[in-house]
């Protein structure tokens, strides 16, 4: 991904874009602090990464228990291999987070890519598509839909916002987590295709728009 590449390159004229955006949010944080106490309730607590795998578990829980084993674990791994693409990334590129001789709040291990946002684009993702699988209403889709955008933009900027980091490592883990995610929902009609895991879930879940459920 280019935009990795620029990043472990510390291409200057991007740094100078992360630089100025997080300085205009930090001056405005330092004085504002009901906002920060809000934004450190909703990064600390609603979209925390452990918040979203902790939903991820529940999910595959639902979906082992009525009989979605096979999908149960595609999504199990999903996660897991969100996390470690994340890991590996951070500890490879090394990036520092913002420095601040007045910070409003503090995050350790490396910068890029964002952990937070990439957590909750991956579980956003998953779960509009394992609802899309459900036959979820047109009121409903649109409902969650519009709760998984608020979700990505609103981590996003509230990782910016507390500055802890940069506007590029925000976008790379939107970026990455939509990858990790792609994979997963296109790799998964294969992945029943070759293991026949079709066969035994019909009719716990419903099959995706367009397939044959009568194939064999």
């Amino acid at each position: 991904m280019v935009l990795v590449a620029l990043v472990a390159a510390s291409w200057s004229p991007l740094m100078s874009v992360d630089r100025t955006i997080a300085d205009t949010l930090h001056r405005s944080a330092v004085t504002e602090p009901g906002l920060v106490h809000l934004n450190r309730v909703l990064t600390d607590w609603v979209w925390d990464p452990w918040t979203m795998r902790a939903l991820i578990a529940v999910t595959v829980l639902a979906l082992w228990w009525r009989g979605a084993r096979s999908l149960a674990a595609w999504v199990a791994v999903t996660s897991v291999l969100s996390a470690l693409v994340q890991q590996g990334l951070k500890a490879a590129i090394g990036r520092d987070r913002p420095q601040w001789p007045d910070p409003v709040d503090s995050a350790h291990y490396a910068a890029f890519p964002s952990g937070h946002v990439m957590t909750t684009v991956v579980t956003c993702a998953l779960m509009l598509w394992l609802l899309r699988l459900n036959g979820i209403t047109p009121l409903w889709w649109r409902a969650a839909l519009t709760a998984a955008v608020v979700s990505v933009v609103g981590v996003g900027f509230t990782r910016i916002y507390l500055g802890v980091h940069w506007m590029t490592d925000v976008v790379g883990g939107t970026l990455l987590g939509a990858a990790v995610a792609t994979f997963a929902i296109v790799g998964y009609p294969v992945f029943q295709t070759r293991t026949g895991a079709e066969d035994r879930e019909r009719g716990v879940v419903a099959a995706p728009r367009g397939s044959n459920g009568n194939q064999p």
